[in-house]
């Protein structure tokens, strides 16, 4: 039997936290007069509640967890928040129904960027604040969970990322907890600069803050139906394009720069390939929009370059609505999608260190295929990658596909056409927001899908977001077994 006291401490905890958000808006929407700060303050209320009976109820005294119980708190971790953050969605002005509210909340703590909701140019500044809010505390359990989670359960590969920390516990424990403020002060302090160079740019202190938090979390909740193209502001895109590469960078540098290793930037292989795709990308959908939209070529490198930068991190603002542009810039954008951004970041998809890790392999094999008694080895930053490396990335790519698969057909069984049901499911997988056509496209909202491909579109944001097997492995019958 599975001692679940360690697993509700966890979930507790993180309730607590997310009471606390609440009091945010609460104050705002008080501020200026708006009933709604009740709705807040009371879900605030409630959540908190839960949290500390569950914090309280289930103490054990100690913060050691097994590898099941911490499979567990990764998964509930993730959808029970979601639950009480649907709250101010359910009993605010909105009124949304049930299956609406979950789907803005999850995708919000996901930082997906998907919504439900039409006309956010009319809506009080509290809740605007509350989805944003979502987004910036959910890339920041991303962050953390890639740092600290993922590399001990050893998921696709990310065990080349485990922090070597000799010693006893106390001294792991201790650097964990270093690594851990410094990464909340780079996340917060970043998210204020950002902020200040929006409010420099022409945005008010209110839509900086907000827009500001959605960028570097790659969450992509705006303050307007219309996202980033709503201020029609050269400065404002280019302020936001530098958040939204900041978010896709690995955060774990930031510390390994503050414990005296200035050049880690210029030693992981990541940044390279991170930066050149992305320019590719940005080349390569701006020639397109020069060619067949006849922008001059400033505008096209400006929208085409904002456009695939978004894209690419999974952060899912937009300045034109690139739904409908088909062939060419469809394929490269579905591309970036799925590659996402670095590990260790706020970037939802694949991860570039995993299409590094398949084209070492590659050129391995190549080289074996004309030295075939030479002893070749793949390596990464360089460094050797194991075998079991190798096995777990290939292992993740085909379970990502598969997914893919099954989530395309499973909504275009619920009726929804070839572009919107495939472009649905690789914009949940890779927690980008928008997909591609009119319907659920930049600009269009998931409001018309039928509620059960909103219960499977919100299961596959944190299918993606937990990267699969952390909730695959809840499904292992050995799993529950002593």
């Amino acid at each position: 039997m599975i001692d679940l006291r360690p697993v509700f401490q966890v979930i507790g905890a993180l309730l607590c936290v997310l009471a606390m958000a609440m009091v945010g808006p609460a104050l705002l929407d008080y501020r200026d007069n708006h009933a709604e700060w009740r709705v807040f303050a009371v879900s605030s209320g409630l959540t908190l509640f839960a949290g500390l009976l569950l914090v309280l109820g289930t103490h054990t005294g100690s913060h050691r967890r097994s590898l099941r119980q911490t499979f567990l708190a990764t998964v509930f971790g993730w959808t029970v928040p979601g639950l009480f953050a649907a709250l101010p969605f359910i009993y605010g002005p909105l009124q949304m129904d049930f299956t609406d509210a979950v789907f803005e909340a999850v995708s919000g703590l996901t930082s997906t960027g998907a919504t439900v909701i039409h006309g956010l140019d009319a809506l009080p500044r509290g809740l605007l604040l509350w989805r944003v809010l979502l987004n910036w505390l959910g890339g920041l359990g991303v962050i953390a969970m890639a740092v600290a989670v993922l590399p001990d359960l050893a998921i696709g590969g990310m065990q080349m990322f485990r922090l070597e920390v000799p010693g006893p516990a106390e001294r792991a424990t201790s650097r964990t907890r270093r690594i851990a403020l410094v990464i909340v002060a780079v996340y917060a302090g970043l998210t204020g600069l950002l902020a200040l160079a929006l409010w420099v740019a022409g945005m008010t202190g209110f839509e900086a803050l907000a827009n500001a938090m959605s960028t570097l979390s790659t969450g992509g909740f705006s303050t307007s139906d219309a996202s980033i193209g709503h201020f029609d502001n050269r400065a404002v895109e280019l302020v936001v394009m530098v958040g939204m590469v900041l978010g896709g960078l690995p955060f774990l540098l930031f510390f390994q720069m503050s414990q005296g290793n200035p050049r880690a930037w210029t030693k992981d292989g990541q940044l390279r390939w991170y930066f050149g795709l992305m320019a590719l990308g940005c080349l390569g959908v701006s020639a397109w929009l020069t060619a067949s939209k006849g922008l001059a070529p400033w505008d096209a490198l400006r929208s085409g370059s904002f456009t695939a930068i978004s894209v690419m991190t999974g952060t899912g603002l937009f300045t034109l609505e690139y739904g409908n542009w088909g062939g060419l810039p469809a394929a490269i954008l579905l591309f970036l999608a799925f590659v996402g951004g670095c590990a260790g970041s706020t970037s939802g998809g694949v991860k570039v260190f995993r299409f590094q890790f398949l084209f070492a392999d590659a050129l391995v094999q190549l080289r074996r295929l004309l030295r075939p008694h030479a002893v070749l080895i793949p390596s990464f930053n360089r460094r050797p990658i194991p075998e079991d490396v190798l096995a777990s990335v290939m292992g993740f790519l085909f379970v990502y596909a598969l997914a893919f698969a099954m989530l395309s057909m499973a909504l275009a069984f619920l009726g929804l056409d070839f572009t919107t049901a495939i472009s649905g499911a690789a914009s949940a997988l890779a927690n980008l927001g928008p997909g591609l056509g009119g319907e659920i496209g930049p600009g269009s909202t998931y409001a018309a899908l039928p509620d059960t491909a909103k219960w499977l579109l919100a299961l596959g944001m944190v299918f993606g977001r937990l990267e699969m097997f952390p909730m695959l492995v809840l499904f292992v019958p050995a799993f529950w077994r002593q």
